[in-house]
């Protein structure tokens, strides 16, 4: 019989491996599944073990052009977290330290937005951007993810900010700082693991952005959400080259998430989300 003290931990732990499962087990299914053929793919019941082929993965690179939609990822992505950065962080610096009666419901306007549905807001936009030229361009996407992710970027910022000691400010304003060379060599430094861990969500965030790819772009600007999107036709769904088309979309931002998850961590810990 297990010590009685010890009974929580166990269960703890316990808990945790179920919820780890349960959390990776569609992962590992995808994954699985991208390596069926077709028919071993919808075979009743599930097989867990059958002889692995490649062959989807070839399909796929035969039918889509991979680099093309991964360049477009990669483009909108970190074109949008770049642009995102450069508007949020003198943003929220301005809501941090100089705040207004107003600062706070700004604030909750900014996070009100992210409630509405994407739908909502799709007929303007895709107008806009029709009228502008735009459609099917990784400029349109990449103002679209800006505008999307804008609102949890200045959240995150914020939060980050408020974590520096005002005194810090005071002390450079006293030896002669202006708003730039205190914003520039104070704030931002001693918020770098905020300004990392923001830049990697949104990264992530854009990356996996399924709607506005599939509404306002194609061929030409189409990202790895528009390639998976492919595989769904009038006569089916082919579940295998679908799973192999999405373990190619994902794997590059799981690998990129992997080696960035200390940033990830301690920027998320050391004030960018409470």
């Amino acid at each position: 019989m297990p010590d009685e003290s010890r009974l929580p931990l166990i269960l703890r732990t316990f808990g945790a491996w179920i919820a780890t499962l349960l959390l990776f087990f569609p992962l590992g299914w995808l994954v699985l599944t991208s390596f069926k053929t077709e028919l071993q793919a919808i075979h009743v019941p599930p097989l867990f073990f059958f002889e692995p082929t490649l062959e989807n993965f070839t399909e796929v690179q035969r039918r889509s052009d991979y680099l093309l939609f991964a360049k477009n990822s990669v483009i909108t992505s970190i074109g949008s977290t770049i642009i995102g950065l450069a508007i949020a962080a003198p943003a929220a610096y301005s809501m941090a330290f100089f705040r207004t009666k107003r600062t706070r419901d700004i604030l909750m306007w900014m996070l009100s937005t992210k409630m509405m549905p994407a739908v909502g807001a799709l007929v303007p936009i895709y107008v806009i951007a029709q009228t502008a030229g735009l459609l099917d361009t990784r400029t349109a996407l990449t103002i679209v993810f800006t505008l999307s992710n804008l609102p949890i970027m200045v959240w995150m910022l914020y939060t980050s900010y408020k974590d520096i000691p005002p005194e810090i400010l005071e002390a450079a304003r006293m030896d002669g700082a202006n708003l730039w060379t205190e914003f520039r060599h104070v704030v931002l430094p001693l918020s770098i693991g905020g300004l990392a861990s923001t830049g990697l969500l949104c990264l992530i965030l854009s990356w996996n952005e399924a709607f506005w790819a599939l509404n306002l772009s194609s061929a030409k600007a189409g990202t790895l959400a528009t390639m998976i999107a492919s595989y769904s036709s009038p006569e089916g769904l082919f579940w295998a080259k679908l799973s192999a088309a999405s373990v190619m979309a994902i794997a590059p931002i799981v690998v990129f998430g992997w080696f960035s998850q200390k940033q990830l961590v301690q920027g998320l810990t050391f004030g960018a989300v409470k």
